[in-house]
């Protein structure tokens, strides 16, 4: 059994799994609190990024679900366990 992946099998890792190995399961436990509220969608997903970038996993809601689009904005959900270093991190970029 190597101890490194072979290059092949990296390229055949799709999204889902190479954004799941950046998550940091110290802050993947509990329910879901809001850290975040913005007002589009690009927004929403630049907060998600950065989150996912120092290992906090988080989910996009908003106010309107189905097929419609979201009005109101969007809200950015993290674990709780995640929640304090979410808005840490978020908070550093606030004017």
């Amino acid at each position: 059994m190597p101890l490194v992946l072979d290059v092949a099998e990296q390229r055949r890792a799709s999204g889902r799994r190479l954004a799941a190995r950046k998550i940091k399961p110290e802050y993947a436990e509990g329910p879901l609190v809001k850290v975040a509220h913005v007002e589009t969608q690009p927004e929403a997903e630049f907060i998600g990024g950065m989150l996912l970038e120092e290992g906090i996993p988080s989910v996009l809601s908003g106010s309107i679900s189905g097929y419609a689009p979201v009005l109101d904005g969007r809200d950015v959900l993290v674990p709780e366990s995640g929640a304090e270093a979410a808005r840490e991190l978020l908070a550093f970029d606030q004017r």
